[in-house]
């Protein structure tokens, strides 16, 4: 064989290392064309939507079967749940704060989240709706904005409770460090508490978009006494094609649903989980992580790196050193202040205190007056139906609480223990979640109605169908953020299977499942205007129950109805809380918290 020169040798060893640093050079560039790319795309998205929102409503809107119509209607309601998701994370973040840190206000505020996740979608329709129309008469944002605020209303009380919870069982060894070197309340929450709280704030997410995902339908095309207000999106279509029968456009919006939830899953929620996953708190590093190859990329582009590099970090270290240095000249204005000074300041804030109170009590009196001369025009038979219907949807909550935990907390805990079945299992589970169990219900209806079933039965699948993901999700973040080194001591001293569950496991899992029992019971409620009042080719199915009352007084506009129909469903929930979950969340406050 002849033996190349050594100097051809040189040359194409040179060239072949000169390949590998195109390469390397080559491929970030790359990379950050892509994320030019889709910032563009974002842009051009919201000069689309701010075209038609700011254009002017459309007397009726026509939704169409067809196929071609649905990228059109699946960019709309992408925009329209996404818009309601961060309304929801701000919102959640700032209410689970206050309400963890307000001595004061903590009860009033924690009893009114029971009552608000308690309310179904439908009460809070005719508010909304005629309030945003109101406010934006002659522009489509009106509709629009009702609507995702509706959706709104559907995803935000769990991620509330998620942040609230994990707040309260944050380790107390945590906190002392943070009090040790002077964080300031900003500095905790960025450094601290969003960090500790990410994973079951992110698990929280993914189920609060399959709610937005669930009541989707009822929120885009909807009937409030002799208005019929209709928006273009998949829901919409998803109900048109359901009311008609034509199972080949349900199919197809179902087969678009599911694809927008699996590019959703893998573009955003996977890329998320695996970097949220450097906050989960273990004293021993963890020998298998949650990875993503879309934030693997996302980190090695070399632009975003220099625009975090030259903005994000430099505004971190001004912010933090302005709080700290206003720390101190407040402390050292507070020593220097004379007392009477003080004396005049404390008077003042009393008194802005005690107007701001009294401005609020009025405003609350002349609701509830107003409330009660509404209710004056229910009769007492109609109040016997609404208590009977209570009763009935009571029983049919609890059941699809009891069928949705038998398998949710085993599966939940296999999920977050074993990450290669977390790679498999996570993505079908969001499907699964995500798509609305309205627009199965048709066929899953016809099918319990020809086994002798009927709405009886149906209602509790819609219910289970659209509420047990609530106990999943929070099991799994529950799983996932147990240590790692509590399950390296269970194996080592060999627990067995009974004992881990015992010592382990659900201890570990208790906070997070409590949190996702009391989420998922306020859902079941929810849920019940739409599993127990059903249109079904231009008919009308309905079963015994509140939730069919609320529907049904909400068609006709007899607010009166549904005003009292709410307040009943308000009432049991709150009751079940106090007696139930709330001793719960207390054992999981102190029992169950990590740390000493």
């Amino acid at each position: 064989m002849m033996k190349l020169p050594d100097s051809f040798s040189n040359i194409r060893g040179r060239e072949t290392f000169a390949r590998s640093q195109v390469l390397q050079r080559s491929w970030p560039v790359m990379l950050d064309l892509c994320v030019a790319g889709i910032g563009l795309a974002c842009f051009y998205g919201v000069v689309v939507i701010a075209r038609y929102w700011f254009g002017h409503p459309e007397p009726e809107i026509v939704i169409s079967q067809s196929p071609r119509a649905l990228p059109q209607y699946a960019f709309y309601s992408v925009v329209r749940i996404g818009l309601a998701y961060l309304l929801s994370l701000v919102f959640a973040i700032g209410y689970g704060y206050l309400a963890a840190y307000s001595k004061r206000v903590e009860p009033l505020m924690i009893a009114g989240l029971d009552i608000l996740q308690s309310i179904p979608v439908l009460s809070f329709l005719p508010g909304v709706m005629l309030a945003m129309v109101a406010l934006f008469p002659t522009r489509q944002i009106g509709v629009e904005m009702g609507a995702i605020v509706l959706i709104f209303t559907g995803q935000v009380w769990n991620m509330a409770f998620s942040f609230y919870s994990s707040i309260k069982s944050i380790p107390r060894e945590l906190s002392e460090a943070a009090n040790i070197y002077k964080f300031s309340r900003l500095q905790k929450l960025i450094q601290l508490e969003l960090p500790y709280a990410a994973i079951g704030l992110v698990w929280n997410s993914m189920v609060s978009v399959a709610g937005g995902w669930f009541f989707l339908m009822a929120c885009e095309m909807f009937v409030l006494g002799t208005r019929d207000f209709r928006l273009p999106g998949l829901g919409s279509y998803l109900q048109t094609a359901a009311g008609t029968g034509n199972y080949a456009a349900i199919t197809w919006g179902l087969l678009t649903m599911i694809a927008i939830i699996v590019a959703t899953d893998q573009l955003v929620w996977r890329p998320i989980i695996a970097w949220s996953d450097k906050f989960k708190f273990e004293q021993v590093e963890s020998s298998s992580r949650v990875r993503s190859p879309l934030l693997h990329l996302l980190q090695q582009s070399r632009g975003l790196r220099s625009l975090r590099h030259h903005t994000i970090v430099p505004f971190e270290e001004s912010l933090y050193r302005r709080l700290a240095e206003g720390r101190a000249a407040g402390t050292t204005t507070k020593i220097a202040t004379v007392n009477g000074e003080e004396t005049k300041t404390g008077v003042a804030s009393t008194l802005l205190r005690g107007l701001i109170i009294l401005v609020a009590a009025g405003v609350v009196l002349y609701a509830a007056w107003q409330a009660l001369t509404l209710l004056r025009q229910v009769h007492g038979s109609e109040f016997a139906t609404i208590l009977k219907g209570a009763m009935a949807t009571f029983l049919r909550v609890n059941v699809s609480l009891i069928l949705a935990a038998a398998w949710t907390i085993p599966a939940g805990v296999a999920i977050g223990f074993h990450p290669r079945l977390a790679r498999i299992a996570q993505p079908i589970a969001q499907i699964a979640a995500s798509v609305p169990a309205t627009a199965l219900f048709p066929v899953l209806l016809l099918a319990l109605v020809r086994i002798g079933g009927g709405m009886g039965i149906g209602s509790i699948a819609l219910m289970l169908l659209g509420t047990q993901w609530y106990i999943l999700f929070n099991v799994i973040a529950g799983a996932m953020a147990i240590p790692s080194d509590l399950k390296e001591v269970a194996t080592l001293f060999r627990f067995t299977t009974i004992q881990k569950w015992k010592t382990v496991i659900l201890p570990g899992i208790f906070p997070f499942l409590i949190t996702g029992m009391v989420t998922a019971s306020g859902g079941a409620w929810n849920a019940s205007i739409i599993a127990e009042y059903f249109r079904l080719k231009n008919q009308t199915l309905q079963t015994v129950g509140l939730g069919a009352v609320i529907s049904a007084a909400t068609d006709s506009g007899q607010f009166q109805i549904l005003l009292l129909a709410t307040i009943v469903m308000a009432m049991m929930v709150v009751t079940i809380n106090r007696l139930v979950w709330r001793p719960l969340y207390r054992l999981a406050e102190t029992r169950y918290k990590l740390g000493g």
